[in-house]
């Protein structure tokens, strides 16, 4: 008999990325950043979420990861820090699903990826998972920032979003926006760029 908890999460996801603002592997499976690579952070802050009876509502995660080459042809380095907040319980619930090891998508997908995975490390988490300008902080170690993408013409903020009608991969409505501040330090997983791609949407995630 399977010990696998069901599990769901539905979560505000900051997303940022290495690519340029329309992001490749969106629409081809490719990165098109400078290095050929795809090198990420994401937030997660959990609005309503559960692994078995476990209340997971409220806590926030970070995820950092760096493929040599699109996201799919694997060889990854990851790493997942969980906000000091969680007790022991949530910690090892919320390491369990973010692994893969309790099934469900995108996480399922996402573990055959990595050659090299650490965590999950615990850490204050700073956030704010705003729209337009969400960020979010790890003392020493990560800080991105968002902000909307910029008409050139008049300097107005541009509504843009990405969507996916029959759902995507990780989120189905992005709204897309730009990077002032990404950067991660930690260990072999180290990395800076800003002015690339970025997105804010709500992930609703479960091994249903």
């Amino acid at each position: 008999m399977s010990d696998i908890k069901d599990w769901a999460l539905s979560m505000h996801q900051i997303e940022n990325c290495s690519c340029s603002h329309g992001c490749g592997c969106q629409f081809g499976g490719f990165p098109d950043s400078e290095n050929g690579g795809c090198e990420a952070i994401l937030g997660f802050l959990i609005i309503d979420g559960h692994y078995g009876d476990l209340d997971l509502s409220g806590l926030k995660m970070v995820f950092a990861a760096m493929w040599p080459k699109a996201m799919h042809e694997g060889n990854g380095k990851g790493v997942l820090f969980i906000d000091s907040a969680a007790n022991n319980d949530q910690i090892t619930a919320l390491a369990t699903i973010m692994s893969g090891q309790a099934n469900g998508m995108p996480l399922e997908a996402l573990a055959t990826t990595f050659s090299a995975f650490e965590g999950p490390i615990i850490k204050d988490i700073k956030m704010d998972a705003s729209d337009t300008h969400s960020w979010f902080s790890i003392a020493g170690v990560t800080e991105a920032q968002q902000r909307p993408l910029k008409n050139p013409v008049s300097g107005e903020d541009q509504n843009v979003h990405i969507t996916f009608p029959d759902g995507g991969f990780m989120w189905n409505d992005g709204i897309i926006g730009t990077t002032d501040k990404m950067s991660m330090n930690y260990g072999d997983v180290t990395f800076e760029h800003v002015g690339q791609f970025a997105a804010k949407a709500v992930v609703n995630w479960s091994n249903a």
